[in-house]
């Protein structure tokens, strides 16, 4: 049976897609599509998980929702490829990354794109949750300064899990040429013949 990626648009789940393209599995995708009004997931996904949230997998039977569980399962699947380096503290770096992204990263971005949404008061709360976004990103920078990958010096899931969260901020979150590694690491991927594959089977995508 192929695996399944129930994939919804504009979201976490396109990293799935470019995972599986770089990996060389078969896959089926099943695109939903946002309600234009409250931009929320379609009541559709409900019938896949009970969170009705996407990414979500299926594999001969088997169910797999969230970003960093579906990555592990991959990793797994195709015996170890872009898992955690052989090496201790690059294996510890690996893990981080992948918990940092959606753990640390994503909710304060969250935060900040949901103010953007809100006229005049979402304005002013933005100016002050701002400082909070830009420490993370000048993290981010520091670390892509010693390094074009995340966790060794080959791409891994690692990067993958990392990407949308900074694409989003590129988009809405003030990530620009001010910080040129973080912004060249996005050219590396995005020029990745994986990615666009997988952008392709996944439809249109705001932020690449």
């Amino acid at each position: 049976m192929t695996l399944i990626v129930h994939h919804l648009e504009n979201s976490r789940s396109q990293r799935i897609l470019w995972m599986l393209e770089e990996l060389g599995l078969p896959y089926a995708v099943r695109r939903y599509e946002r309600d234009p009004r409250t931009m929320l997931a379609p009541r559709e996904l409900r019938a896949v998980h009970p969170l009705g949230k996407s990414p979500v997998v299926e594999d001969d039977g088997l169910v797999v929702a969230e970003t960093g569980a579906i990555i592990e399962y991959l990793v797994a699947k195709a015996d170890g490829r872009l898992g955690p380096p052989a090496h201790r503290d690059a294996a510890l770096r690996w893990r981080f990354w992948l918990h940092y992204a959606e753990g640390s990263l994503m909710p304060p971005l969250l935060v900040l794109l949901v103010l953007g949404r809100i006229p005049l008061l979402g304005r002013t709360a933005s100016k002050r949750f701002q400082p909070m976004v830009d420490r993370h990103l000048d993290y981010v920078e520091a670390e892509l300064t010693r390094s074009p990958w995340f966790a060794s010096d080959q791409m891994t899931a690692a990067d993958i899990i990392m990407s949308f969260p900074l694409e989003a901020a590129r988009a809405r979150a003030g990530l620009d040429e001010r910080r040129p590694a973080t912004m060249a690491w996005l050219a590396r991927i995005h020029a990745r013949p994986a990615y666009r594959a997988a952008l392709a089977k996944g439809g249109p995508y705001a932020y690449a």
